[in-house]
């Protein structure tokens, strides 16, 4: 006869809520600059860059299958601290014993080659360092960025993942959780992605303002000559150009 005792025990969402914020409180108290990943409605992420992370990381089929596990976790509260580094993510989530897990993330600089390719297919197709944050860009752009191999995410390949739980799976739900937090994080300041890539977001804006001023110089030039071009001829013929 089967036996289905080996189920651990249901524990209600609010229960897993409240014990969650027990332990964050008692973290704090130890390390008031602990930043717990708060969800609040019903998507995990809700700007452009947070939704187009964790949107990243759900069609490689390397994840796809897994990542899942972390979704009700991050809802939940389990992830009791997210400090987001150049190239590193340190996280604390809570699992089902009382000390919470440590989960590491580790992602590689985005390719010299990549970046410059980026940059240079941009120029010219921003107005400001406000509208990248906003995630408001040409839609064209928006498939760049996102493109599998050439764009700004990461792909499987890129990402380095460990926990200090048992589970001996690659991506245990602690470490999906937190990859999911990542996403949320990047709605309160988007300009960590870019520190996370380790590129310089100013360099990406500073190129497409000067390609634009070189646009918009090199017509009032043309438009100069035109202006002048009439006068010469109203001058030496007498006659008004309309």
């Amino acid at each position: 006869m089967a036996r289905f005792d080996y189920f651990p025990e249901y524990v209600p969402v609010a229960e897993k809520r409240r014990l969650a914020q027990n332990t964050i409180e008692k973290l704090r108290k130890k390390n008031p600059n602990i930043s717990p990943v708060v969800i609040t409605g019903k998507k995990i992420a809700k700007t452009w860059w947070g939704m187009s992370w964790c949107e990243n990381l759900e069609r490689y089929s390397d994840y796809s299958n897994r990542i899942d596990r972390g979704r009700s976790y991050v809802r939940h509260g389990a992830v009791l601290d997210l400090q987001l580094k150049q190239g590193v993510i340190e996280a604390l989530v809570q699992g089902s014993g009382s000390k919470p897990y440590q989960v590491t993330v580790r992602i590689v600089p985005l390719s010299q080659e990549v970046w410059q390719a980026l940059v240079a297919e941009c120029a010219g197709k921003m107005d400001s360092l406000q509208e990248l944050m906003e995630g408001k860009f040409p839609k064209a752009l928006s498939s760049l960025f996102t493109a599998k191999g050439t764009g700004l995410f990461p792909a499987p390949k890129d990402i380095s993942l460990h926990c200090s739980c048992p589970d001996s799976a690659n991506m245990c739900k602690h470490v999906a959780a937190v990859l999911y937090g990542i996403g949320a994080r990047l709605d309160d300041d988007t300009a960590l992605f870019f520190r996370l890539r380790n590129v310089n977001v100013d360099e990406l804006i500073s190129e497409t303002v000067s390609k634009q001023s070189k646009t918009l110089l090199e017509k009032s030039k043309k438009k100069g000559r035109r202006v002048m071009k009439d006068a010469d001829i109203t001058d030496v013929f007498g006659i008004d150009i309309e």
